[in-house]
């Protein structure tokens, strides 16, 4: 049997999904071609492999190969378990490859990478981010507020990172209360999902922790979630320290107690009536990681992302 082969380069259409050896080939994400012509183009995946704001252990920046590799193994299948369907055929997808930034100036990266946010939004195509460590949620949120308005968060974490901070400081734990602060998300229409770390100042943001994700079902927790957001713009960001660290040990700061991969996936199956305008997969650090099941419950999220959003152009 002949594979066509580097479809990330070859392939003739940007749409549907063919079958290629998981094991060869370049490193697109779901081996969507590679692809800086965004015309008609519905979402760009783009890398942020930055960990600079990283507070414990570092290594998120290797998350964005680490996820477009494992999934690979997804790329095959011409309907995603649980939607019954190819995302690829309702929505045009492009790998963008990563935004760039020097590391030597790090206090001029956050402006760099929502300038190269706003340049592809501008052309009215959505973005996937693959990170690096949670503060790349900031910069993407700040241009898809420019664009849309004051957001609605949805925010799957095991921490809030809305920690009191200074203002101007990077951290990938604070950057939740400089956007409620600066007015980029409406906290009172923006929900937590899966805490299980203290913080004594919800800041306005409604939060379902982790206990009571345990004792709903994924349908409750859906419903919640499009019960808080309403109508409004919405960007759902995951960061994959979200899931139990049985499910992905490989990031910087694991805590115990959290969704498992399956919850995870049935709670996105049913958020089918959302605004959705952005969203982001953060905090795969591939060196923690364990046979590569961290990375590759990234990628099967972030693919599941997609699905939720191509559920809002259908």
């Amino acid at each position: 049997m002949h594979f066509d082969t580097d479809l990330a380069f070859t392939r003739n259409s940007n749409m549907g999904s063919i079958v290629e050896p998981a094991y060869g080939g370049a490193l697109s994400f779901m081996r969507r071609r590679y692809s800086r012509e965004l015309q008609d183009v519905d979402v760009a995946v783009v890398g942020i492999p930055y960990d600079l704001a990283t507070t414990n252990r570092s290594g998120t920046r290797l998350g964005p190969r680490a996820v477009r590799a494992m999934s690979s193994h997804l790329a095959w299948e011409t309907a995603v378990n649980g939607w019954g369907y190819d995302p690829f055929e309702r929505i045009n997808v492009v790998d963008y490859g990563d935004f760039t930034f020097d590391s030597g100036l790090p206090a001029g990266i956050p402006e760099e990478l929502t300038e190269q946010a706003r340049e592809v939004l501008a052309t009215n195509t959505a973005i996937l981010a693959l990170g690096g460590d949670h503060f790349i949620t900031y910069p993407m949120i700040k241009a898809c507020s420019e664009k849309h308005g004051p957001l609605s968060l949805i925010h799957f974490d095991a921490h809030s990172d809305t920690w009191d901070d200074d203002k101007g400081r990077i951290d990938h734990g604070t950057m939740f209360f400089h956007a409620a602060n600066e007015g980029i998300v409406v906290p009172q229409r923006s929900i937590q999902l899966g805490l299980r770390t203290h913080n004594p100042e919800s800041h306005g943001y409604q939060i379902f922790d982790a206990d009571w994700v345990h004792d709903h079902t994924a349908e409750q927790v859906a419903s919640k979630i499009k019960e808080v957001v309403g109508e409004n713009p919405c960007y759902l960001t995951f960061d994959i320290d979200c899931l139990d660290p049985s499910c992905a040990p490989g990031t910087g700061t694991p805590v115990v107690g959290g969704l498992s991969t399956l919850q995870a996936l049935r709670i996105l199956r049913h958020l089918r009536e959302l605004n959705l305008v952005g969203m982001d997969l953060v905090e795969v650090a591939p060196a923690y990681d364990v046979s590569e099941i961290t990375a590759l419950a990234g990628a099967t999220i972030a693919l599941n992302l997609l699905c939720v959003f191509s559920e809002r152009t259908s």
